[in-house]
């Protein structure tokens, strides 16, 4: 068979799939900070503009793909599945191996799948500045280039440690016409808060967040932009995964095992959301969110109402969490450095219709390099999480002398952490170590 399954232009899907409407049990409503009632559309408007708010909270199966936001999705769209045969030969492994590779897209990785349609919906509600948070860089880096596709300004706190980890990532947003701040920064108020504790912080998603929301809370025509986590974020991200069923019709088969890498859920939920469709319609899939075991928000996180940033200016959400003041560790995978998963992927933990599996960063790179080596693409450190477990599922396969197919989500290309990867191969990677509930206490 061809290594690769492409699809035609024409392909691209034509709406998002909302797994809201096929819950077999609904959502805890997120509750407003101050009152700690049921949120209502007329408080998330200070934020985002309406079309996405009616997104958020939409149970509709199917929102039409706007024809303005497809047509941009035609610079990099449809993605391929690639099938390893490389890395299978290495394992030996009965199984057979697919990945969905979105490191094809300008910026390297999924988030322009949402960040493009943020953008063209905020452009049509009269915004005309975004500002946002980002990790390791990946959706930085995406939203400048939608913001500029659409003809809007972008600011970007970035978390520092990885500011300093990865400067050709703020290169990317500067290109792109973005500006950047290193988070925690003496800009906002609870960025000062934080320094005045700690100067050398090396900052968090959470406290990233913090000082997005409160520079975008005081200018009306300023919006914010979140790159992970919310429903709405999750539901552009389903492109992925509506595409991949077309391409393993094409081959002719269908995952027994479906993996990705989770931080605050985008990529996991692009894939797996319209496969766990067909599993919730009887369909048996062995769903699977491969994380850090330095930051396991599924694996050891509580599920409970909590903030989505540090400084508590979002709404609570009812999530898997490790506790909004957690500060992780400085892993290289900086998208996955988030203290909570997104609340639609922890519902389907608790619902039994996924699993999660925490993996340490050396492990995580020693199967990148051995996919890097057999497939020839660098993965980035957060798909390195699915690499690395997909791998795993193809060794217990052998083991057991069983065919299996594993399909996974390679959301992003490696080239911009090298520095990741020259640090593991000279020995030095350093070893973070396992997360304990001392550290969210």
């Amino acid at each position: 068979m061809d290594r690769k399954i492409l699809l035609s232009e024409q392909d691209i899907p034509t709406y998002y799939y909302n797994l809201l409407a096929d819950l077999p049990s609904p959502m805890d409503p997120p509750l407003h900070p101050g009152t700690k009632q049921p949120i209502t559309p007329d408080d998330m408007l200070p934020l985002f503009p309406m079309s996405l708010i009616e997104q958020e909270m939409s149970a509709q199966p199917e929102i039409p793909i706007p024809e303005e936001v497809r047509e941009a999705y035609l610079i990099y769209r449809p993605t391929p599945v690639i099938r390893a045969f490389g890395l299978e030969k290495a394992l030996q492994t009965p199984a057979k191996i697919y990945y969905k590779y979105e490191g094809v897209s300008p910026t390297g990785s999924h988030k322009p799948n949402t960040a493009i349609a943020q953008a063209f919906y905020n452009k049509v509600n009269g915004t005309k500045k975004l500002v946002t948070e980002t990790g390791a860089g990946q959706w930085g880096s995406s939203l400048a280039f939608a913001c500029h596709i659409f003809g809007l300004e972008c600011t970007v706190y970035m978390v520092r440690v990885s500011y300093e980890q990865k400067p050709y990532r703020k290169t990317v947003m500067n290109l792109f016409g973005a500006e950047i701040f290193a988070s925690p920064s003496n800009r906002t108020e609870a960025g000062r808060k934080i320094l005045e504790k700690d100067p050398d912080c090396p900052g968090s998603l959470g406290i990233a967040i913090s000082e997005a929301i409160e520079e975008a809370l005081q200018d009306e025509n300023t919006k914010y932009s979140l790159g992970s986590v919310l429903n709405h974020v999750l539901l552009h991200q389903t492109v992925i995964g509506l595409e991949a069923q077309k391409q393993m019709q094409i081959a002719g088969d269908y995952p027994d095992v479906i993996i990705g890498c989770h931080g605050g859920g985008s990529n996991f939920a692009g894939l797996t959301f319209p496969f766990i469709r067909d599993k919730i319609n009887g369909r048996e899939v062995k769903i699977v969110a491969a994380e850090p075991i330095s930051c396991p928000t599924l694996t050891q996180g509580t599920i409970s109402y909590d903030f989505g940033d540090t400084a508590g200016f979002t709404p609570l959400l009812k999530m898997h969490t490790l506790g909004h003041d957690f500060i992780p560790p400085t892993i290289h995978a900086g998208g996955l450095r988030y203290h909570g998963a997104a609340p639609m992927v922890s519902k389907l933990l608790e619902l039994g219709l996924i699993e999660a599996r925490a993996f340490p960063q050396n492990e995580i790179f020693s199967g990148s390099t051995l996919f890097a080596r057999t497939e020839g693409i660098i993965p980035a450190p957060e798909s390195a999480h699915a690499v690395q477990a997909a791998i795993a599922e193809a060794v217990s396969a052998k083991e057991e002398g069983v065919e299996k197919t594993i399909l996974f989500n390679l959301s992003g290309h490696g080239l911009l952490d090298l520095s990741a990867y020259e640090a593991f191969l000279n020995g030095k990677l350093v070893e973070e170590k396992q997360f304990s509930q001392s550290q969210s206490a």
